[in-house]
């Protein structure tokens, strides 16, 4: 893919890139729902991701084309009254989270491809902006800040494209390291490097099926927690004992916190067992995860039931 779209950009602006950059899509191996109860998630980079090849130019215009949509946008760093929408959207939020924090910005043309599918759930969208972030560091010699990056990029999703996303993509893309997850305190948003046993294998598996966060249950399940975390007396559910539970006399919001609870429990218990080279440990604590998904929190579907019995 680098090659790629070197040549195309060379085709198209009958130059050679001044920089490529590539950054990587992420997977989230276990802790789900946990990041906005302020508990602990555990992705990884992967090797698929996106790259962008670009060269400067003397004005202040943008101008990138997108393999995947045989399209070109182009748009002024200097006036951001004009907001652009789709992926082009993502790359003009991300210079203005930029601009806004001070660093340097300057023209730019680019070429922008890869290899993550869209919609599939491996943060095309956060690989986007920082691949855009990478790309002006590098062009602008500001030096690379990757965790300043990855706050920025969220400030980008948040306020100029309007996802109400939270950090573990961007920390996974941007401070993810060969070889090893990253496990997450989404409180604290400190992160560590988990090795991976150098004798396993991730394997991504795909549906087939896509969703919109806008569509489905998220915010219902977002509130479900936060009115479980104020009847139960704590700042987040991260704070919640299983001890507690019983407390909760609403069903739902028990199977809601339950899951919560016992999620941010087998992440660590994960995260120990990896360190331990212990992949039989991590295998059941998946399992009880999508179980603990499929039952206690109802974000499953009958495909997802079905590939992970066939896994």
């Amino acid at each position: 893919m680098q090659t790629t779209v070197r040549e195309a950009f060379q085709q198209i602006f009958t130059s050679e890139p001044a920089v490529i950059v590539h950054a990587p899509g992420r997977v989230n191996l276990i802790g789900e729902h946990t990041d906005y109860n302020e508990g602990f998630v555990l992705p990884m980079a992967i090797e698929r991701g996106l790259w962008l090849a670009a060269a400067p130019r003397r004005d202040d215009r943008v101008r990138v084309h997108a393999l995947a949509y045989h399209e070109t946008q182009m748009f002024s760093i200097s006036d951001w009254t004009q907001p652009l929408s789709g992926w082009a959207g993502y790359v003009q939020g991300m210079l203005w989270a930029l601009s806004t924090s001070g660093y340097p910005l300057g023209g730019w043309d680019g070429v922008l491809g890869g290899n993550l599918p869209r919609g599939a759930g491996l943060s095309s969208s956060a690989a986007l902006t920082l691949a855009v972030a990478r790309t002006v560091s590098a062009l602008q010699k500001s030096g690379w800040q990757p965790r300043r990056m990855a706050e920025l990029a969220q400030k980008a999703e948040n306020d100029w494209v309007g996802v109400a996303c939270g950090l573990m993509d961007q920390i996974a893309v941007a401070c993810g390291e060969s070889g090893h997850a990253t496990l997450l305190d989404c409180r604290s948003m400190e992160s560590e490097p988990v090795a991976l046993p150098n004798h396993a294998l991730v394997i991504i598996l795909d549906t087939g099926t896509r969703r919109e966060l806008g569509n489905s249950a998220y915010n219902q399940r977002r509130q479900a927690c936060e009115q479980a975390a104020r009847r139960l007396g704590v700042p987040a559910l991260r704070d919640a004992r299983p001890d507690m539970l019983n407390t909760l006399g609403d069903d739902i919001l028990r199977r809601r916190a339950r899951h919560v609870i016992s999620e941010n429990a087998r992440t660590l218990a994960c995260a120990e067992a990896l360190r331990r080279d212990d992949l039989a440990t991590a295998g059941r604590l998946f399992n009880e995860s999508h179980f603990s998904l499929r039952d206690d929190f109802e974000v499953s579907s009958p495909a997802l039931d079905a590939i992970t019995a066939c896994a």
